[in-house]
């Protein structure tokens, strides 16, 4: 039985000395693990559409469940991306957040459309790695359940609170927050807030339609950050690379 489905390349595993497993992302079928015979083989026809964040069109034979790339043809291997380390280490955080929340036979076409309109963000339309990171670690831990309430202060109803409560995911007005509280909570102005509603609520086309200052993008990229890994309760190997690359 052979399927056929485009998909996005999120992880590339050595599996012998001439094979590998890869982790695709597609439309219709969520998650998938397959193998790629002969991948490391240096005349490998499946060296570019089987790559780490290539996006492809892949015909896969399917035995006792088991998945194998039969045919794969490239449709954007995210080239300019590819040419500079810092791109290319936030794009692989992409890939493994994308794979952590994604799941096998479980459609998911809006995680998909998300990771490559990042991608191409980063790679084609010049906009700002901090830009790019805050909007999809907002939109992604959405996807993944984890919708903040930005309504105004919890306690108060204030509307224009100071402190955005990570684990929570709400906001908080500085008077509001007790003595014995915990957990961390990180400033935020009227125009991080807007940007946050933007970003959560706007259409997926215009998902970098929204302007804030160089300091206004760091601090967005410092709180969708601690957002999304304080919700998922873990951090992220190709993000600490990408920080350190930055220091």
């Amino acid at each position: 039985m052979y399927l056929k489905t485009q998909g996005l390349v999120l992880r590339v595993t050595d599996y012998n000395d001439k094979d590998a497993l890869l982790t695709l992302l597609t439309p219709n079928h969520g998650k998938l693990t397959v193998k790629a015979r002969g991948l490391r083989r240096k005349n490998s026809p499946l060296i570019g559409p089987c790559q780490l964040l290539a996006y492809g069109e892949y015909v896969l034979f399917d035995y006792k469940g088991n998945l194998t790339v039969n045919e794969a043809v490239s449709i954007e291997l995210f080239q300019q991306l590819r040419r500079d380390l810092c791109t290319l280490s936030l794009g692989s955080y992409f890939a493994q957040a994308a794979e952590l929340i994604s799941q096998e036979d479980l459609p998911n076409p809006e995680l998909l459309s998300l990771v490559l309109n990042c991608l191409y963000g980063l790679s084609k339309l010049g906009i700002s790695q901090e830009k790019v990171k805050a909007v999809f670690e907002l939109r992604v831990a959405c996807l993944a359940g984890y919708m903040p309430d930005l309504s105004g202060c919890h306690n108060c109803g204030n509307e224009s609170p100071e402190l955005f409560d990570l684990a929570a995911g709400r906001l908080e007005c500085k008077k509001c927050r007790s003595a014995d509280s915990v957990g961390i909570r990180m400033p935020v102005s009227g125009g991080l807030i807007h940007a946050m509603e933007y970003i959560i609520n706007c259409d997926p086309k215009r998902l970098f339609s929204f302007d804030l200052s160089e300091d206004g993008l760091s601090a967005l990229a410092q709180i969708t950050e601690g957002y999304l890994c304080t919700q998922l309760e873990r951090g992220f190997s190709a993000l600490d690379f990408y920080k350190s690359l930055l220091i």
